[in-house]
């Protein structure tokens, strides 16, 4: 049975925490490895994207693959193909694909089908491939994962799902503020609280996400008007510790969700962040096919 990367559950301790190192060494040296010697990778993209494509794209060359990237409305299932079909012609052709798509579900029928690993680059539900990367960046700054904070506050959507799942597994408590009615599932393994300003007492970490995702315009006015409260600035960010800094996954609304003074300024990790999703998902595509 071939691995899948659906939910990030499908690793345990051990394994997310050599795979983090794994990419620390990676980073140190970018063309160390040539895992993916004469592979395919296949990258799916039903949704628009910079980060998830750039970094993917880059990663397979470096590890000696060759990336497939396709949109979805390049693909048959555009026009109504099973996806079960679709499964079974990739894996006679490909090592391994990625999908950036809406529903879960259309990822778990890939996989289900699929002869050769499937890998989530962005599910209307989880974001995995996103918080390892998070971790990797927590990893650099602190050293170790396990007793560290980390408050994320706003919409409780598919990055802080993906947050509480993995961060958990790697010993973070991920304390997550939205309001009512955009709040995190109870049972995802967060610590739920109405108040930002309680969310982000004592963490070493404060993320953010924009409040309009994709898919989410048309409920555009009642999200920014419920999520105001919520915006990462200076002053909420000096409620945390005070080596604490931001992180945003990016695209950014500065003036949304977070200021532009900390989005650029120097309390910020978020560029290296965007950086080390290269990183860790290289680190995941040797675990994916290793």
């Amino acid at each position: 049975m071939p691995r899948h990367f659906l939910t990030g559950a499908e690793l345990g301790a051990a394994e997310l925490d050599a795979l983090l190192a794994r990419a620390a060494e990676l980073k140190r040296e970018p063309r160390s490895s040539n895992a993916l010697g004469q592979r395919c990778i296949g990258l799916v993209f039903e949704k628009p994207s910079t980060r998830t494509r750039i970094s993917f794209e880059v990663g397979i060359v470096e590890l000696g693959g060759h990336p497939v990237a396709l949109r979805g409305d390049e693909l048959q299932i555009a026009r109504g193909e099973a996806l079960r079909d679709t499964a079974l012609v990739l894996s006679r052709h490909l090592d391994a694909v990625g999908v950036r798509t809406g529903p879960q579900q259309a990822l778990d029928e890939l996989a289900r089908y699929s002869e050769i690993p499937i890998f989530n680059m962005l599910t209307a539900e989880h974001h995995p491939c996103q918080v390892l990367a998070d971790l990797l960046t927590l990893r650099e700054a602190y050293g170790e994962l396990d007793g560290l904070r980390v408050a994320y506050v706003g919409d409780g959507n598919n990055v802080a799902r993906s947050l509480a799942t993995l961060g958990t597994l790697a010993g973070v408590e991920v304390v997550v503020a939205s309001p009512e009615g955009y709040e995190l599932e109870a049972g995802a393994g967060a610590r739920l609280v109405r108040d930002p300003r309680e969310a982000v007492e004592g963490a070493h970490a404060v993320y953010t996400d924009v409040w309009v995702s994709m898919g989410d315009e048309a409920q555009a006015p009642a999200r920014r008007e419920a999520l105001g409260a919520y915006r990462l600035d200076d002053a909420l960010l000096d409620l945390a510790r005070p080596e604490a800094f931001a992180l945003h996954d990016l695209p950014a609304h500065p003036g949304e969700e977070i200021t532009a003074e900390v989005l650029y300024g120097s309390r910020q990790r978020i560029w290296d962040q965007a950086e080390n999703r290269r990183h860790a998902q290289k680190a995941l595509l040797e675990w994916l096919l290793g």
